[in-house]
């Protein structure tokens, strides 16, 4: 738990966020009238993934500018999720993340 949601992050001794937190690697968290999923290494080929699943299964897309709201598990395609953050390794998305505050 961390950010009061239940929080896949990567390890302080493997990197820490620039306010010395864990690095959020995708969380689940409970809003007032729906859940969201948040999936960091999202780009715009995982978004075009995402959303091709969910018509596919014939289920609504909702996503806000950093999560996928839904009401239920059910709501979601389950399968298409699980591959999109098994798909993105610790090392890669840790790599990607440095890289991007070196710019600064």
């Amino acid at each position: 738990m961390n950010w009061g949601m239940i929080t896949y992050q990567v390890p302080l001794t493997r990197h820490a966020a620039a306010n010395g937190q864990p690095l959020c690697f995708a969380a689940l968290a409970a809003q007032k009238n729906y859940l969201s999923l948040y999936f960091m290494p999202i780009d715009a080929k995982v978004l075009a993934r995402l959303r091709a699943a969910f018509t596919q299964a014939g289920k609504k897309f909702d996503m806000g500018k950093s999560c996928i709201r839904f009401k239920q598990a059910d709501d979601l395609p389950l399968d298409a999720i699980g591959a999109e953050i098994a798909a993105v390794p610790l090392e890669r998305y840790v790599a990607y993340v440095e890289s991007v505050h070196r710019r600064r």
